[in-house]
């Protein structure tokens, strides 16, 4: 039996060494390129695709002639856009300037329309006021107290009369001082004429009627007496013989 035994322990060594023969066998050269080749054909069917993709989206090369008229087009696109946005620019500029320009005519001309409105109501107001004035002052040129009692009301009016005069001041009102200034019709309205050699002809000798100014404006005119020069002797004997020869009449 012992024989038998070693026997069938050979037969097990032998198949064990043919199966480790064969798997230890070497590949050869021609193996590895069939698995290459195996392996590699889907990655050059994938390469062939993304060529051919690739030669399809490359277009010919422009010429330079092309280009140079594409940008030459874009500038003067470019060029007229900006002409427009140019001239649009000095409409709006020019209407800009022009609605500035009326807003300030409109803002001065409503400006003084305000300062006149209120220069006429004062001039209004105050030309009643002015009889008041001229009553005060007759009152102290012609009243002349003979006792105590009279000055003391004589000095009450008198301060109201300054504090009224006063308030006037204020309000811009001036009185004017035309004695032994020149005639002048704007300011002066000439009620006696006096002949005489001691002033010059036109001279204001003396103002019957105080005249008042409101700001630069007249709010009453003086009445004044005028100076005029004394006629001479032919200027008499021909102003009585005109009348001489008059005919009167029937």
């Amino acid at each position: 039996m012992s024989t038998t035994q070693n026997e069938q322990q050979l037969e097990k060594n032998i198949e064990t060494s043919e199966v480790e023969s064969k798997d230890d066998t070497p590949v050869t050269a021609e193996s590895e390129t069939t698995v290459e080749t195996v392996v590699a054909s889907p990655e050059e069917e994938t390469s062939e695709e993304e060529v051919e993709t690739t030669v399809s989206e490359v277009t010919p090369e422009e010429s330079p002639e092309t280009k140079i008229s594409a940008l030459t087009e874009q500038i003067e696109a470019l060029q007229n856009k900006l002409q427009e946005q140019a001239q649009q620019y000095d409409l709006l500029k020019n209407s800009q300037i022009r609605l500035t320009a009326e807003f300030d005519n409109y803002r001065k001309r409503t400006a003084k329309e305000k300062q006149d409105l209120e220069t006429m109501v004062k001039k209004n107001t105050i030309g009643d006021l002015l009889s008041v004035v001229d009553n005060f002052e007759r009152a102290r040129n012609t009243i002349n107290p003979a006792n105590d009692g009279e000055a003391a009301i004589h000095k009450s009016y008198q301060g109201v009369y300054k504090n009224l005069v006063d308030g006037l001041k204020r309000l811009g009102v001036s009185p004017m001082r035309p004695e032994n200034e020149p005639f002048d019709p704007l300011y002066h309205e000439a009620m006696l004429r006096e002949y005489t050699d001691e002033y010059p002809e036109g001279t204001v000798i003396e103002e019957l009627m105080r005249g008042y100014m409101l700001g630069e404006q007249v709010l009453r005119h003086a009445m004044v007496k005028v100076a005029a020069p004394k006629p001479t002797e032919s200027s008499e004997n021909t102003e009585t013989s005109t009348s001489d020869e008059t005919p009167k009449a029937e």
